[in-house]
């Protein structure tokens, strides 16, 4: 098991909600602070891609905005261009549709820099040519202990949290990231029981499940299907919020059966994206939002309470392949079943399925 499995290292997780300008004048100080703060990532992009330092970057950055929004957004570029790298696309023609500011956490400043909760209600950002300018704040009822503690700790300079607002559809929302132990002291679900092991296999159209014991031997068998969302034209938010739903369905299913574990191929392994001569099979993989659906995989594995690990997926596509037809699995439930097998250390395959 060394070196092919490992824990997770999510420590913080993202809650939503809404942010409510007081007058048409700190609405437009708002809009008129993330025009520039595009600017400055587009920027910063081309400066970093072309090997510029921080140094430089951040000092150019500072002609417009603050030293908190400009170090954000030099780390926004870098992360940025690394992700075209390891996807085979010019960081040099990146575009930067969505409009947002961003701020990261200090804990040293009342928790963040620019974009300060006062209360679960009240929000006040730093726009640098007018100062504090005060919002509200919205969300929804299960995160106002949440975000209570969060204030409380952050002003007294005990916590810190990222925030980014996002501007969608004619809405502004707030984005935090918080510690995922504040987050499961309010949200968790159980504390899973019983001694198997479910294995997952996503995918951009389904998402299987397998339930093997600590002899390896599969227990159950389970899948979700959503075909619809790989059709082209189909929204990419409804589309990601229906992957989500199966993932919960799957994982209720499993605290529900016995599982006390789960395990998820480990995508930090995975070089690079691998592209197909089939048009409608890049356009799956292109759009399919896998590293974010198994960060919420993990999270949601938390709140029940499951032990949670990644592990190596290397060859579990080939050998699913193979193994599927021995046990008249399809591949990906036999994708699943090998990270479970990767998972208990076993090498030899027992050819049975309990029916128990």
């Amino acid at each position: 098991m060394a070196g092919e499995v490992r824990e997770p290292e999510i420590t913080y997780v993202t809650i939503t909600g809404r942010v409510i300008p007081l007058d048409n004048e700190s609405y437009m100080e708002l809009v008129l602070l993330a025009y520039r703060f595009r600017k400055a990532l587009i920027k910063a992009i081309k400066m970093y891609a072309k090997g510029l330092d921080r140094n430089t970057i951040v000092k150019e950055i500072t002609r417009e905005l603050n030293l908190g929004y400009a170090d954000t957004i030099y780390k926004l570029a870098k992360l940025i261009v690394k992700g075209a790298k390891h996807n085979n696309s010019n960081p040099l023609k990146i575009k930067v549709r969505k409009l947002f500011v961003a701020s990261r956490g200090f804990t040293s400043n009342k928790g963040n820099r620019n974009i300060r909760l006062l209360s679960t209600s009240e929000l006040q950002v730093n726009i640098p040519w007018k100062g504090w300018v005060k919002y509200r704040a919205l969300f929804g009822k299960r995160y106002i202990p949440i975000v209570r503690e969060l204030a409380e700790k952050a002003l007294s300079k005990r916590m810190s949290y990222t925030a980014r607002i996002v501007f969608r559809n004619g809405k502004i929302y707030l984005h935090l990231t918080v510690p995922i132990e504040l987050y499961l002291k309010y949200l968790k679900k159980g504390e899973a029981k019983g001694g198997l092991i479910a294995g997952f296999d996503l995918n951009s159209d389904r998402i299987n499940m397998v339930i093997v014991d600590k002899h390896g031997v599969i227990r159950d068998v389970k899948t979700e299907w959503f075909p619809e969302v790989i059709s082209h034209g189909f929204p990419r938010n409804k589309a990601n919020t229906m992957r989500l739903q199966a993932l919960t369905r799957l994982m209720e299913y499993a605290y529900h059966h016995g599982v006390d574990t789960v395990v998820f191929e480990d995508l930090k392994r995975i070089k690079k994206r691998r592209c197909t001569r089939s048009k409608t099979a890049n356009r799956k993989i292109t759009r399919f939002p896998k590293r974010k659906l198994l960060e919420h995989g993990v999270v949601m594995a938390r709140k029940y309470g499951f032990k949670v690990y990644l592990v190596n997926p290397a060859y579990t596509s080939k050998m699913g392949e193979k193994l599927g037809k021995i046990l008249g699995l399809d591949r990906h439930t036999a994708s699943a079943y090998i990270l479970v097998l990767k998972y208990l250390g076993i090498s030899k395959i027992p050819l049975s399925i309990s029916s128990s």
